[in-house]
């Protein structure tokens, strides 16, 4: 079992930053891609930003240049460095793993508010 402790949400107006921050319980070694989702009230949840073991990333297109995922292997940590960010950028954010053995875990999600 696999715990992720997600930090760093809160309330920003329009153009301003956040960082997420998910640290796992289990050593990235073990882990072969880290990813955010999030989900905005009435709407599916939508990966955000993933990164693999190898450190290639993928983005949502309504993300682009805007968001940038990393990892801390020392740390067990993946960040989402957000900036620029938009009122529909209003959601829960999930941190999401995947690890050698194609099992699958979420973090308990951290709401994100952009005022305008």
């Amino acid at each position: 079992q696999v715990q992720l402790v997600e930090s760093g949400g809160g309330l920003v107006q329009a153009g301003g930053s956040l960082r997420l921050s998910c640290a796992s319980s289990e050593s990235f070694v073990r882990l072969n891609r880290m990813g955010w989702y999030r989900q905005a009230p009435g709407k599916q949840r939508e990966l955000v930003a993933s990164i693999t073991s190898f450190g290639t990333t993928v983005y949502a297109d309504s993300v682009k240049g805007r968001f940038t995922i990393s990892r801390d292997n020392a740390k067990n940590t993946v960040y989402l460095q957000m900036n620029s960010l938009k009122p529909e950028d209003t959601a829960v954010y999930y941190c999401n793993v995947r690890t050698t053995s194609m099992e699958t875990y979420w973090g308990q999600g951290t709401q994100v508010t952009v005022s305008s």
